[in-house]
Protein backbone atom coordinates (compact mmCIF):
# COMPACT_ATOMS: atom_id res chain seq x y z
CA UNK A 1 0.00 0.00 0.00
CA UNK A 2 1.34 3.40 -1.03
CA UNK A 3 1.74 5.72 1.93
CA UNK A 4 0.86 9.39 1.67
CA UNK A 5 3.40 12.07 2.47
CA UNK A 6 1.59 12.79 5.74
CA UNK A 7 1.71 9.13 6.79
CA UNK A 8 5.40 8.92 5.95
CA UNK A 9 6.08 12.05 7.99
CA UNK A 10 4.14 10.67 10.95
CA UNK A 11 5.90 7.31 10.72
CA UNK A 12 9.26 9.11 10.73
CA UNK A 13 8.21 11.06 13.83
CA UNK A 14 7.21 7.91 15.76
CA UNK A 15 10.28 5.99 14.63
CA UNK A 16 12.63 8.78 15.73
CA UNK A 17 10.85 9.06 19.10
CA UNK A 18 10.89 5.29 19.55
CA UNK A 19 14.61 4.95 18.76
CA UNK A 20 15.44 7.93 20.98
CA UNK A 21 13.47 6.45 23.86
CA UNK A 22 14.89 2.94 23.38
CA UNK A 23 18.46 4.22 23.23
CA UNK A 24 18.02 6.34 26.34
CA UNK A 25 16.27 3.47 28.14
CA UNK A 26 19.19 1.13 27.43
CA UNK A 27 21.55 3.79 28.80
CA UNK A 28 19.32 4.16 31.86
CA UNK A 29 19.28 0.43 32.55
CA UNK A 30 23.07 0.18 32.20
CA UNK A 31 23.59 3.20 34.44
CA UNK A 32 21.27 1.87 37.13
CA UNK A 33 22.88 -1.56 37.02
CA UNK A 34 26.56 -0.75 36.81
CA UNK A 35 26.91 2.79 38.17
CA UNK A 36 24.44 2.62 41.03
CA UNK A 37 24.10 -1.06 41.93
CA UNK A 38 27.48 -2.76 41.40
CA UNK A 39 26.37 -4.83 38.41
CA UNK A 40 23.18 -6.16 40.00
CA UNK A 41 20.01 -5.58 38.00
CA UNK A 42 17.27 -3.59 39.76
CA UNK A 43 13.93 -5.14 38.80
CA UNK A 44 12.08 -2.12 40.16
CA UNK A 45 13.20 -0.22 37.06
CA UNK A 46 12.25 -2.88 34.53
CA UNK A 47 10.80 -0.85 31.60
CA UNK A 48 7.15 -1.81 31.76
CA UNK A 49 5.32 1.05 33.41
CA UNK A 50 2.49 3.14 31.98
CA UNK A 51 5.10 5.70 30.95
CA UNK A 52 7.21 2.99 29.26
CA UNK A 53 4.50 1.64 26.93
CA UNK A 54 4.71 4.61 24.49
CA UNK A 55 8.30 3.60 23.71
CA UNK A 56 7.16 0.20 22.43
CA UNK A 57 4.20 1.68 20.56
CA UNK A 58 6.34 4.32 18.84
CA UNK A 59 8.67 1.58 17.63
CA UNK A 60 5.78 -0.51 16.29
CA UNK A 61 3.47 2.12 14.76
CA UNK A 62 5.62 2.87 11.66
CA UNK A 63 5.40 -0.77 10.59
CA UNK A 64 1.67 -1.29 11.19
CA UNK A 65 -0.60 -1.06 8.15
CA UNK A 66 -3.69 -2.60 9.77
CA UNK A 67 -5.69 0.56 10.47
CA UNK A 68 -7.70 -0.51 13.58
CA UNK A 69 -4.56 -1.68 15.40
CA UNK A 70 -2.61 1.42 14.41
CA UNK A 71 -5.51 3.65 15.50
CA UNK A 72 -5.71 1.83 18.84
CA UNK A 73 -2.02 2.46 19.47
CA UNK A 74 -2.41 6.12 18.50
CA UNK A 75 -5.44 6.49 20.79
CA UNK A 76 -3.38 5.03 23.64
CA UNK A 77 -0.63 7.59 23.07
CA UNK A 78 -2.98 10.57 22.96
CA UNK A 79 -5.05 9.47 25.97
CA UNK A 80 -3.16 7.17 28.35
CA UNK A 81 0.34 8.21 27.25
CA UNK A 82 -0.47 11.90 27.63
CA UNK A 83 -2.07 11.18 31.02
CA UNK A 84 1.03 9.34 32.25
CA UNK A 85 3.40 12.03 31.05
CA UNK A 86 1.36 14.90 32.42
CA UNK A 87 0.47 13.54 35.84
CA UNK A 88 4.01 12.35 36.57
CA UNK A 89 4.77 15.99 37.38
CA UNK A 90 2.20 15.99 40.19
CA UNK A 91 4.41 13.55 42.10
CA UNK A 92 8.03 13.78 41.01
CA UNK A 93 9.43 11.70 43.87
CA UNK A 94 9.92 8.71 41.58
CA UNK A 95 11.76 10.82 39.02
CA UNK A 96 14.78 11.60 41.20
CA UNK A 97 17.91 9.45 41.35
CA UNK A 98 21.25 9.57 43.09
CA UNK A 99 22.81 10.17 39.68
CA UNK A 100 21.88 13.59 38.23
CA UNK A 101 21.84 12.55 34.52
CA UNK A 102 19.19 9.91 35.34
CA UNK A 103 17.02 12.56 36.99
CA UNK A 104 17.36 14.79 33.93
CA UNK A 105 16.53 11.81 31.71
CA UNK A 106 13.39 11.10 33.72
CA UNK A 107 12.11 14.66 33.37
CA UNK A 108 12.91 14.77 29.64
CA UNK A 109 11.22 11.38 29.15
CA UNK A 110 7.94 12.59 30.60
CA UNK A 111 8.11 15.88 28.72
CA UNK A 112 8.53 13.83 25.54
CA UNK A 113 5.48 11.74 26.49
CA UNK A 114 3.42 14.92 26.73
CA UNK A 115 4.75 16.11 23.36
CA UNK A 116 4.03 12.75 21.70
CA UNK A 117 0.53 12.69 23.18
CA UNK A 118 -0.26 16.21 21.98
CA UNK A 119 1.18 15.55 18.52
CA UNK A 120 -0.74 12.30 18.21
CA UNK A 121 -4.02 13.79 19.34
CA UNK A 122 -3.66 16.77 17.01
CA UNK A 123 -2.85 14.67 13.93
CA UNK A 124 -5.14 11.74 14.73
CA UNK A 125 -8.29 13.82 15.26
CA UNK A 126 -7.81 15.50 11.90
CA UNK A 127 -7.86 12.18 10.06
CA UNK A 128 -10.57 10.14 11.74
CA UNK A 129 -14.08 10.52 13.14
CA UNK A 130 -14.10 7.14 14.92
CA UNK A 131 -13.32 7.06 18.62
CA UNK A 132 -10.85 4.35 19.61
CA UNK A 133 -10.87 5.07 23.35
CA UNK A 134 -12.57 1.78 24.22
CA UNK A 135 -9.95 -0.22 22.33
CA UNK A 136 -7.17 1.86 23.90
CA UNK A 137 -8.68 1.04 27.30
CA UNK A 138 -8.62 -2.68 26.47
CA UNK A 139 -4.94 -2.26 25.58
CA UNK A 140 -4.32 -0.53 28.91
CA UNK A 141 -6.06 -3.34 30.82
CA UNK A 142 -4.01 -5.89 28.86
CA UNK A 143 -0.87 -4.04 29.93
CA UNK A 144 -2.12 -4.17 33.55
CA UNK A 145 -2.50 -7.94 33.25
CA UNK A 146 0.99 -8.31 31.79
CA UNK A 147 2.37 -6.03 34.51
CA UNK A 148 0.73 -8.20 37.18
CA UNK A 149 2.26 -11.32 35.63
CA UNK A 150 5.68 -9.64 35.73
CA UNK A 151 5.10 -8.58 39.34
CA UNK A 152 4.29 -12.15 40.37
CA UNK A 153 6.94 -13.98 38.33
CA UNK A 154 9.92 -11.66 38.93
CA UNK A 155 9.16 -10.89 42.59
CA UNK A 156 11.46 -13.74 43.61
CA UNK A 157 14.40 -11.99 41.93
CA UNK A 158 14.00 -8.62 43.63
CA UNK A 159 11.65 -5.71 44.23
CA UNK A 160 9.40 -5.14 41.23
CA UNK A 161 6.20 -3.12 40.98
CA UNK A 162 5.11 -2.65 37.38
CA UNK A 163 2.24 -0.17 36.91
CA UNK A 164 2.36 0.22 40.72
CA UNK A 165 -0.21 -2.58 41.09
CA UNK A 166 1.90 -5.35 42.62
CA UNK A 167 0.00 -7.44 45.20
CA UNK A 168 3.25 -7.61 47.19
CA UNK A 169 3.46 -3.88 47.95
CA UNK A 170 1.06 -1.33 49.35
CA UNK A 171 -0.08 1.21 46.76
CA UNK A 172 2.50 4.02 46.62
CA UNK A 173 0.85 6.63 44.43
CA UNK A 174 -0.33 9.82 46.11
CA UNK A 175 -3.97 9.76 47.28
CA UNK A 176 -4.31 6.09 46.35
CA UNK A 177 -1.88 4.96 49.04
CA UNK A 178 -4.19 6.54 51.61
CA UNK A 179 -7.15 4.74 50.06
CA UNK A 180 -5.21 1.47 50.13
CA UNK A 181 -4.38 1.88 53.82
CA UNK A 182 -8.03 2.47 54.67
CA UNK A 183 -9.82 0.07 52.30
CA UNK A 184 -7.06 -2.45 51.64
CA UNK A 185 -4.51 -2.82 48.86
CA UNK A 186 -6.72 -4.72 46.35
CA UNK A 187 -9.35 -1.98 46.59
CA UNK A 188 -6.69 0.72 46.31
CA UNK A 189 -5.27 -0.92 43.17
CA UNK A 190 -8.72 -1.29 41.63
CA UNK A 191 -9.60 2.36 42.29
CA UNK A 192 -6.22 3.40 40.89
CA UNK A 193 -6.83 1.50 37.64
CA UNK A 194 -10.38 2.86 37.31
CA UNK A 195 -9.15 6.38 38.05
CA UNK A 196 -6.49 6.06 35.36
CA UNK A 197 -9.16 5.03 32.86
CA UNK A 198 -11.34 7.95 33.96
CA UNK A 199 -8.45 10.38 33.58
CA UNK A 200 -7.70 9.08 30.09
CA UNK A 201 -11.42 9.38 29.26
CA UNK A 202 -11.39 13.04 30.29
CA UNK A 203 -8.44 13.65 27.97
CA UNK A 204 -10.25 11.74 25.22
CA UNK A 205 -13.30 13.94 25.78
CA UNK A 206 -11.12 17.00 25.26
CA UNK A 207 -9.84 15.55 21.98
CA UNK A 208 -13.39 14.70 20.94
CA UNK A 209 -14.60 18.25 21.58
CA UNK A 210 -11.57 19.66 19.81
CA UNK A 211 -12.26 17.34 16.87
CA UNK A 212 -15.85 18.55 16.61
CA UNK A 213 -14.61 22.14 16.60
CA UNK A 214 -11.98 21.27 13.98
CA UNK A 215 -14.49 19.70 11.58
CA UNK A 216 -16.89 22.61 12.05
CA UNK A 217 -14.11 25.03 11.16
CA UNK A 218 -13.25 22.91 8.13
CA UNK A 219 -16.84 23.04 6.88
CA UNK A 220 -17.01 26.74 7.53
CA UNK A 221 -13.77 27.27 5.65
CA UNK A 222 -14.98 25.35 2.62
CA UNK A 223 -18.43 26.91 2.66
CA UNK A 224 -20.02 23.54 3.38
CA UNK A 225 -22.89 24.23 5.80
Amino acid sequence: MQLSYTQKKQNTFYLICGILMLTSEIWKQLSLTFLLNDGNYIWWYFPFQLCSIPMYLCLMIPWITYTPLRSTFLAFLMDFGLLGGFFAFFDTSGMHYGYAPLTIHSYLWHILLVFIGLYTGYTFIQNTVENYFRKATFLYLLCCIIATIFNVIFYQYGTINMFYISPHYIMQQKVFRSIARILGNPTGITIYILSTIFGAWVINLFWKLWGIHHFKMQKKGTGDF
